[in-house]
């Protein structure tokens, strides 16, 4: 068998892991691949160097995908995804000092993101009342499942993203900097940043994903959209290799060797054990705060990586809230054609478990 050589680059993030495994397992090797996979700094290099072909294939951003094939954000690449490579795992961090103010600010609950949304209007009042500088937040992207969440949120206290506070791109490993600094008062992102941040003393977690949006629509493996159709035998072969580690990082006995790989300096470069802690569903919260058990809190199973274009739609709707868009019918038809169940279908069907 003829061996295939694939260049993927890829974020360190928890979600990269089943492109990570399919390497680090065998499971590409098995399918006749030599995967090189490249570790990259900020999404907006990695979406560029797919678009440039200097990566075959991507761990990217659904929503980036998306604008990218709209031409939305300074660049026009038309990209395809036969596979998604996640849901959830996303949370949002507020500083501590931050935190604490929204806890004394809040009525009720603060688990509740209505009540968290109203504390969070309350401290925004009161700082332009004080002719205080607005807040702002992060996101990892201008086009991410991270700042649409982080819009949902704000209108639940009636806020806007980018008018009543300031949003600001830091890329995931840089945000624990940026909270600790001061740069930033929160930031929302994938795992493990958050985990990240409240380790270090220098944040404490507000709401997870979940809480806003379960099953939220996350990262795809991203192709060309015209290499899915010219390169269908690499797009099988890696798409398999993918399916075959969610089977196997779906089993509990290996969970731990999971972290191990992830917490490798080329890829996560962080404490495996904080990483199995966000595997297994408890995650430490910060201010003192017991850490929180959440089932399911990041999904790999073969169900969550089905393609589904319904997607597009959540993703429009951000883009419409964050001001970024505002989709005509044959801008939604092109989103919902980056996502691709029914490649995910076929490759699927020839898989040998």
């Amino acid at each position: 068998m003829t061996t295939l050589h694939l260049r993927v680059g890829f974020m360190p993030l928890v979600d990269c892991a089943l492109v990570v495994l399919a390497k680090d397992e065998g499971f590409a090797e098995a399918e006749g691949l030599n995967l090189e996979l490249v570790r990259e700094v900020s999404w907006s290099n990695l979406r560029d160097k797919l678009n440039v072909r200097l990566f075959d294939a991507a761990h990217m951003l659904g929503p980036a995908a998306i604008a990218a094939t709209l031409g939305i954000g300074g660049v026009k690449a038309p990209m395809a995804a036969p596979l998604a490579l996640n849901r959830d795992g996303a949370a949002i961090t507020l500083s501590l000092r931050r935190f604490e103010e929204l806890a004394r600010l809040a009525d009720g609950d603060l688990a509740d993101t209505t009540v968290s949304g109203h504390a969070l209007a309350a401290m925004v009042a009161r700082r332009k009342a004080a002719g205080l500088p607005p807040l702002t937040l992060a996101a990892v992207f201008g086009f991410s499942t991270h700042v649409y969440l982080l819009g949902e949120w704000l209108e639940k206290g009636g806020l806007r993203l980018g008018e009543d506070i300031r949003l600001e791109i830091v890329p995931p490993p840089q945000t624990v900097e940026a909270l600790a600094s001061g740069r930033i008062d929160g930031f929302c992102a994938g795992a493990p940043w958050n985990s990240a941040a409240v380790a270090a003393g220098v944040g404490a977690m507000v709401h997870a994903s979940v809480d806003l949006r379960r099953n939220c629509h996350d990262k795809v493996l991203a192709w060309r959209a015209d290499d899915v159709q010219k390169r269908p035998a690499a797009v099988s072969k890696l798409g398999a290799a993918i399916l075959k580690a969610s089977a196997w990082a779906c089993r509990p006995e290996n969970v731990s060797r999971t972290a191990y790989h992830l917490s490798a300096p080329d890829r996560l470069a962080l404490p495996a054990e904080l990483i199995e802690r966000i595997l297994h569903g408890e995650l430490i919260q910060g201010a003192g705060r017991p850490a929180r058990r959440i089932e399911h809190f990041i999904r790999f199973d073969q169900e969550a990586l089905r393609p589904d274009p319904g997607d597009a739609d959540w993703v429009l709707a951000g883009m419409a809230r964050a001001g970024q868009v505002m989709a005509t019918p044959q801008m939604r038809d092109a989103a919902c054609d980056v996502l691709l169940p029914a490649a995910f279908d076929s490759i699927l069907a020839a898989v040998k478990f």
